[in-house]
Parts: structure tokens; sequence; C-alpha cells
């Protein structure tokens, strides 16, 4: 039995990845087969076909780490989940992914899709969700009436760390293109600071209990953004190619960000969209076989927003 899939064979540009017929899997102890309705596509998945990131593939590679679709098959051990269910997860990135009409995902890294959102929609949500809740909540401690600065706002984590933190009762202040200004300020933003006409640091008066970097920064320009966080306040960044900046003496400590795939968590955050309260943005979505388009974008710095492709 075979399967259309995106599998790269060596790294390289996006001219390495292949639309053709692969094996199709069969789920592990613990293991579950889904028939894919959704693949999301992230910046990492740009790095890992390049050979840039650190992460360990076995060639031939399926890319795609976020998934939404239909349990198809069970491994051996697997409870709780049975043929049918529709659920969305955060795949091993080491691992094949979702770019395909079926893969293999661990149960233990799954929740129920959302019903209030097309399934293909929903690939859309787990790793980045997952990132900006992770950020906020676990990393930096974000309480009601907390105040916070979010750098590179615009962006697709961006979205749900706006949304998640006004949730949370924290005043919320981002920087963004003139292109993303609305959309930052549709999902809650109190400020929206032009990051394109305007110096940040200039236009952040009150001091900022929690920094959230989420753009490719400058370090010096990073560096002076630390002062206007409180003293004892909190640097948090996603920018795991460089480390984030603290200032000891004023007790203020950063953190650099490596999401985690968390079941729990990720069923909060589907339980939140469903209830309204967290908005699924997906810029565009493109059949399977034209996902190589997308990398293109992506590596050539162009792509804008969410995109989730379609087997």
């Amino acid at each position: 039995m075979t399967m259309k899939a995106i599998r790269f064979h060596e790294t390289g540009g996006p001219d390495v990845l292949r639309y053709e017929d692969a094996e199709l899997p069969v789920p592990g102890a613990g293991e579950v087969r889904l028939r894919v309705a959704g693949s999301g596509f992230n910046p990492a998945d740009n790095g890992i076909r390049a050979g840039s990131l650190p992460i360990p593939i076995t060639l031939p590679h399926i890319p795609g780490y976020d998934v939404s679709g239909t349990v198809d098959a069970l491994g051996a051990g697997v409870e709780g989940l049975a043929v049918g269910d529709e659920v969305v997860g955060f795949l091993p990135m080491t691992a094949d992914g979702s770019a395909a009409e079926y893969a293999i995902a661990p149960a233990e890294v799954l929740a129920r899709a959302p019903h209030s959102i097309p399934l293909a929609d929903a690939a859309g949500l787990p790793s980045v969700a997952l990132t900006a809740w992770q950020a906020l909540f676990d990393d930096a401690g974000l309480e009601s009436g907390g105040r916070i600065l979010i750098t590179g706002a615009g962006g697709t984590v961006g979205g749900y760390a706006v949304q998640l933190a006004k949730r949370a009762g924290a005043y919320v202040i981002a920087t963004a293109s003139p292109r993303s200004s609305s959309a930052v300020r549709e999902a809650g933003a109190d400020e929206v600071i032009d990051h394109t006409t305007h110096s940040v640091l200039d236009a952040v008066a009150e001091p900022v209990d929690v920094l959230l970097n989420l753009a490719p920064l400058e370090p010096d320009e990073f560096a002076a953004l630390v002062a206007r966080v409180r003293d004892g306040g909190v640097v948090v960044s996603t920018t795991a190619w460089m480390p984030a900046p603290d200032d000891a003496e004023r007790n203020v400590r950063s953190v650099v960000v490596f999401v985690r795939s968390d079941a729990a968590q990720l069923a909060e955050l589907v339980s939140l969209v469903d209830s309204g309260d967290l908005r699924v943005d997906v810029a565009q979505r493109v059949p399977l076989a034209e996902l190589r388009s997308i990398h293109e974008q992506a590596a050539a710095g162009t792509l804008r927003g969410k995109v989730v492709a379609l087997p």
C-alpha cells in the first residue's frame, strides 16, 4: 500500500522536495495512524529541509510537524482514542511528519480537534499556539493586570500571544508593521507600535513586567529593550539562534522558549477555540502537491501568515 507524500531525500533548497509515492506507514505500540486533513507549515520546516536547524532526521524525510486529521488505525496499547476520532497534534520533529495523505502520531501528543472550525484549519493551531502559551504562562508567569510588550506580534505566534495575553487580563503593547497592525489590534492589543517608523524604546513610556520577543532583533536593539522591563521582570524570546539578554543587577531574568508538545495544554487551547475566545487564522490553504512553492516563499522571506497544506 502506498500514499502520496512530500519528501526530501537530501537536505538543500526547496527543489529537493518531491511529491511522490511513499509506503503507507503502520502505527507501532502507543501510536495511531491519521488520515491527514491539514498539515501546518512552520518556518522551522524550512530550516529542517535546508539542514540549517540541528534537528536529527532520517532521510528520506516527510516534513510537517503540525497535523489535524482523523484516526485511521490504532497501534497496540492505545486507549482513549477510536478510529474516526478527529484530532490535532504537534508531532515529534525528528520523525516523519504530516505532509502526506497519512501520518503516524504518538497517541500521547493528540487532542480532540475543535468542532467550531474546519478540521483542516485546525492544523494551524498546535505548535504555534503552544509556543505562545508556554512563553506567556510557563516561562513568563504572566498574570492579570500585568503589562507585556510583544515584539514581532504580526507573525503566526504573535497572533496567539496577543489573544492569550489579553484574555489573561494583561495590558498588551505590541510592535507590528503597517501590513499586520490591524490584525494585531483585532487580536486585542491595547497599543500597537509601528516599528518601521517609530523607536520602540521611545514609544514604551512605562515599564513592562514581561518582554516577549518574537522578532529577529539585532542584539544591541534587543539589549536596549531590556531597560523597559521593570526590576524583577522577565524577558522571554522564541529566537533560539540567539541568547536572550537579561539584567542580573535588576533581577531581570531571561528565558529562550523551546516549545514542547503538551496534549493537556493543547486541549485547553482547543476549548478556547470552541468557546470563541481564541481565533485560528489561516492565511492560505494549498494542495499538498504545491507545498514546495510555500517553502520557496519561506526561503525568500516573502511568506506571510499561516499556511495549511491539504492532501
